[in-house]
């Protein structure tokens, strides 16, 4: 039996802290998915914001095999947004969601249960005017008495639902539960047989693939997951960990997907650099330690018989030691294939801003790999931020020195320099920065990684600053690891201003609009 999957990376997935994406890298992003393999891709939520609403255009616009979802509320503003976003599609589905547990009814929507049903008739009814799909999802299924659930399942079927979704959506539910629950809906709702029965699995408790897993066991058709398995609060369903577990235990879980398997690493490989959500070592199918053993017995045993140990090879998920490096000497031709094969598919400019930093970045290394490329890309794909340059800096550092940096930084034609202490380096710098600034800023997170390997690999820093009770994440890669903080620590001041600069054009209008 084939499963569907139904891929929300990019719209659940970017919810994460952290994980917002540019116009730009949702496109690269929906290509590298459409070339794994997935079924459907959930581009994002158009009325949310007008960036959403590009995003989503812009993916319908490319994505040519996969099926290309966006989100709406039960609400007429957020369907019409929905049926906007997705005119250029060629393949598209409105997906339409309304809570139904009775924490969510009394507390969130302050609806009772005929309200809610009256809103499921009225709103995937006109969705269905615009989309032959339509997939209606019961926020809050797993905490829904079963019978009202049956009810709210029958009726968005008689609206013309062409999917329903149960989620999990607080990762609540325990495996065999929920496979009672699919259950339970596969039998006795009339009609349900003739649409897809999806599932959409929160990993709160940790369960979220066992119960994807119950759940196609009792008759679900489709799975939602994200790769690298982020999204809201614990994440989701991991993509790789559902279709490697169907492929391992083929034995007991008869069932395909479409996934192409060797484009899980490269695929989960680009999605790290463009997020900079790096995923723990030990995690599953995708983490740094799932094919390395240090234990005595264990080296011996897969020395003997690689299956002692592993339960699958680093190339069914495209993982190989037999990287080809690039280098000053590669060409046009050699970068185009290197980053097509993983999912990378540039338009002319942005690949020849690419090759660009490439030749720069292999003048100072030796060698350039994987991972320097696919930072190279990610920094290319995002859209210029308007706001402060930096000119350059200058540290003074040592062990019985007192870090001093020098900052200049230019601003709307103007260049401003200052110069700071700190209780090192990088603390010296960013308080150079907030001193051009004027700014009030207090760093949260700080998170430093090797972008490649050797002893000249660049460093890639990713930084959450916190501005006027609002979070701001910054990224920046160099061979510099002082230059790489400095970056990232302008990239989020400036993401600040531009933020700042909407909410004062949205003041501006709505007052311009009061005057009318």
């Amino acid at each position: 039996m084939r499963i569907k999957i139904f891929d929300t990376t990019l719209r659940d997935g970017e919810q994460s802290p952290g994980a917002s994406m540019s116009v730009e890298e949702k496109v690269e992003m929906a290509q590298a998915l459409e070339d794994l393999g997935v079924d459907l891709i959930e581009a994002g939520f158009p009325v949310s914001s007008p960036v959403q609403m590009e995003g989503v255009k812009r993916v319908a616009s490319v994505i040519r095999k996969a099926t290309v979802v966006a989100l709406a509320r039960c609400v007429e503003k957020d369907i019409d947004a929905a049926h906007e976003a997705l005119k250029n599609a060629k393949n598209k589905m409105i997906h339409v969601f309304i809570a139904t547990s009775p924490i969510h009814r009394n507390y969130k929507l302050r609806m009772n249960k005929e309200e809610i049903l009256e809103r499921i008739r009225k709103y995937v009814s006109y969705a269905k005017k615009y989309s032959e799909l339509v997939e209606f999802s019961a926020e809050d299924a797993s905490r829904t008495e079963p019978p009202f659930l049956m009810e709210v399942v029958k009726v968005a079927i008689e609206a013309g639902a062409t999917t329903i979704n149960i989620p999990d959506t607080v990762g609540y539910a325990i495996p065999d539960e929920f496979g009672h629950l699919i259950k339970t809906l596969k039998e006795g709702v009339p009609g349900i047989e003739k649409v897809d029965l999806s599932v959409h699995c929160h990993n709160d408790l940790g369960l979220a693939l066992a119960n994807s897993i119950a759940a196609i066991k009792n008759g679900a058709t489709q799975v939602e997951v994200t790769l690298n398995g982020i999204g809201e609060r614990a994440g989701n369903c991991a993509l790789e960990e559902l279709v490697m577990t169907l492929k391992v235990r083929k034995d007991l879980l008869d069932f395909e997907t479409g996934v192409n398997t060797h484009l899980i690493y490269p695929t989960s490989r680009l999605l790290v650099h463009i997020t900079g959500l790096i995923p723990s070592r030990n995690k599953p199918i995708i983490g740094e330690n799932v094919f390395l053993h240090e234990s005595g017995i264990h080296q011996d045993g897969v020395l003997k018989m690689r299956e002692t140990y592993e339960i699958m090879k680093p190339s069914d998920i495209g993982r190989s030691s037999e990287t080809l490096v690039m280098g000053r000497h590669s060409g046009k031709h050699a970068l185009k294939k290197k980053l097509e094969s993983y999912g990378v598919h540039l338009d002319e400019e942005h690949f020849q801003k690419v090759m660009d930093r490439f030749l720069e970045l292999a003048d100072k290394k030796k060698e350039v790999y994987d991972d320097d490329l696919l930072s190279i890309v990610s920094d290319v794909l995002r859209e210029p931020l308007r706001g402060y340059e930096l000119r350059y800096y200058h540290v003074h550092t040592g062990r019985s020195i007192l870090p001093t940096a020098t900052v200049k930084l230019a601003f709307q034609g103007e260049e401003k320099e200052a110069a700071e202490t700190g209780n090192g380096p990088v603390d010296a710098i960013f308080r150079a920065i907030d001193r051009i600034t004027g700014m009030k800023t207090k760093l949260e997170e700080y998170v430093i990684q090797a972008v490649g390997s050797g002893k000249n690999a660049q460093g890639e820093v990713k930084l959450t600053l916190k501005i006027d009770d609002s979070l701001h994440s910054g990224r920046g890669v160099s061979t510099d690891i002082i230059e790489a903080s400095a970056i990232a620590y302008i990239n989020a001041v400036n993401k600040h201003l531009i933020l700042t600069e909407k909410l004062l054009q949205k003041d501006r209008d709505t007052a311009g609009g009061a005057d009318r």
